[in-house]
């Protein structure tokens, strides 16, 4: 059977004992292939099932990265020094915080998040999501993932404001809100319904986009989900360094803006961007109070001037 990451070739390559010997194969058929690109061909050529193949390579990609990206603030958490820059001194995560936390996102993956995952191929079929060798330019990508940020963005942004009214808050979104002060691991410790319905920002926008177009390819979408846990598990880290992102990037969100959302559980709703928030006038914390109540003091000065 020929995979379809050779979609584009009419090679039929002998069938590999070892994931090893597989590359060596890709290697010596395909020598024009870039390192992560022989790799990527070789994997489905391992594994003789693009089914499988995508299935397993989408949930070992999304645990390796997003409990990788948790463990150095973990460790962070545990090492005093850090503690400076913490943006709520105070309030350090206990070790059975982090193990409680760290056991229900786990078990949350694997009963939630698992399914959808493994099967993503039929989609990709049905959809033309490409797997196939060689890559998009950098460049396709590049303006890709950007217009996904956005439009995740954009939709995170309305749907976490209403997971704050009433029953949403109450039976759904409460739950996210147990630690008042967030760490890495409470990234997606979530109700099943805010994961999913949050969630489609991600993968849903992505999805929406290679129906109309039919030009996406599988590791564009590795690429954008991988940067969508950093950012997330990042803006629930609890910490502003003078190195973090928002500091050289004032639209940029990040720990120091989400922090707040946590800590006065209203306000900041967004995700990667200040846009929304600072347009809509939902920015949070006092100092954006102080700010709106100057506003509002000064336009009703301006509205008493106009009525005398």
């Amino acid at each position: 059977m020929i995979s379809e990451v050779f979609a584009n070739s009419t090679l039929v390559l002998p069938k590999a004992a070892t994931y090893l010997e597989a590359v060596s194969t890709v290697k010596s058929v395909s020598p024009h292939l870039t390192f992560m690109e022989t790799y990527w061909a070789a994997w489905y050529h391992y594994m003789q099932n693009d089914v499988l193949a995508t299935g397993l390579l989408f949930f070992c990609l999304h645990e390796f990265m997003y409990f990788g990206r948790c463990l150095p603030w973990f460790i962070i958490d545990c090492i005093p020094y850090f503690n400076q820059w913490k943006i709520q001194a105070t309030k350090i995560p206990s070790g059975k915080e982090q193990w409680e936390c760290f056991k229900y996102v786990l078990i949350h993956h694997f009963l939630v998040e698992a399914i959808p995952i493994w099967g993503f191929h039929p989609l990709c079929q049905k959809l033309g999501i490409s797997v196939a060798v060689p890559f998009p330019e950098i460049s396709t990508m590049l303006w890709q993932i950007g217009l996904f940020s956005v439009l995740e963005d954009s939709w995170h942004y309305w749907f976490h404001r209403l997971f704050h009214y009433g029953p949403f808050y109450k039976y759904i979104h409460k739950q996210h809100h147990r630690y008042a002060a967030p760490f890495g691991f409470a990234a997606e410790y979530a109700h099943p319904v805010e994961t999913m319905a949050l969630g489609f920002g991600t993968v849903g926008f992505p999805i929406v986009f290679v129906y109309f177009t039919g030009n996406l390819h599988l590791f564009t979408l590795c690429i954008w989900i991988t940067l969508r846990l950093f950012q997330a598990i990042d803006s629930h880290s609890g910490y502003d360094f003078p190195w973090s992102l928002h500091n050289f990037v004032p639209f940029w969100a990040g720990a120091e803006h989400h922090d707040l959302h946590h800590h006065y559980f209203i306000g900041n709703y967004a995700s990667s961007f200040r846009w929304w928030d600072f347009t809509l006038d939902t920015e949070a914390g006092p100092e954006a109070k102080a700010e709106r109540e100057e506003r509002m003091r000064l336009k009703a000065e301006r509205n008493a001037k106009k009525a005398n």
